[in-house]
């Protein structure tokens, strides 16, 4: 689906379209605002290719058409990423724990101590769950949720989202300044970790769904009995 978003690029960045195009003319238009534009939005809607935004940055920051430099590319992505995770938190904060246990408790095959667990979880590990969530798809955007929803410190939580995005945004921009006009290769690398990352989540499902349904029958088994 992505690379039908972007389809082909040509050296000429105005060559580009769909997608591609269109965050071009944004780049082109308002410079790193747009930049960090494009990618608060991708934080809030993770459909948006980061794998995209990213490397079409740091092509136009070598190329200057996009009116700024490497180090300003990754300052105002970043910048950007701050302020999508920053909605999201307070999404998590505005649902509340309880609100949140209410909506996890109608879901089939879910109990009460599935929740619990995974809020001590987040109490215990959600420092590093949050930085490196910031560098796996899908999870850099949902994160901030759970953050917001354990009340994790607003301050703590800028921090980590910080380095965390930091360190992504610097890796896909850098290789699309340094790629040039073949920038739109990172998007295949990406691309292959992204289906990766989709493909064990969607594998730990199946297996937690198959366990619990069996643990269910085994259940039903042993009242049975009774």
């Amino acid at each position: 689906m992505i690379r039908f978003i972007v389809a082909a690029a040509s050296t000429d960045p105005q060559g580009l379209s769909g997608f591609a195009g269109w965050a071009v003319d944004v780049i082109d238009r308002l410079g790193g605002l747009g930049a960090a534009s494009l990618i608060a939005l991708e934080n809030l809607f993770p459909p948006l290719p980061s794998e995209v935004i990213l490397p079409l940055t740091g092509f136009s920051a070598g190329s200057n058409s996009g009116n700024f430099t490497l180090i300003g590319a990754i300052l105002w992505c970043t910048a950007g990423s701050v302020i999508g995770a920053w909605a999201l938190y307070g999404v998590g904060v505005l649902l509340g724990r309880e609100r949140t246990r209410w909506l996890m408790g109608k879901l089939p095959l879910v109990r009460t101590e599935d929740i619990e667990r995974t809020e001590a979880f987040f109490d215990r590990r959600g420092m590093w769950t949050v930085f490196f969530g910031r560098m796996i798809p899908i999870f850099r955007s949902l994160i901030s949720i759970p953050a917001g929803v354990t009340r994790m410190a607003f301050w703590k939580f800028t921090a980590l989202t910080t380095a965390g995005s930091a360190i992504w945004n610097t890796v896909l921009i850098y290789a699309g300044y340094a790629l040039g006009s073949n920038w739109t290769k990172v998007e295949g690398y990406i691309g292959v970790f992204t289906k990766i990352v989709i493909g064990l989540v969607v594998l730990a499902l199946v297996v937690w769904v198959a366990f619990r349904l069996r643990a269910n029958r085994n259940a039903k088994s042993a009242d049975a009995f009774e």
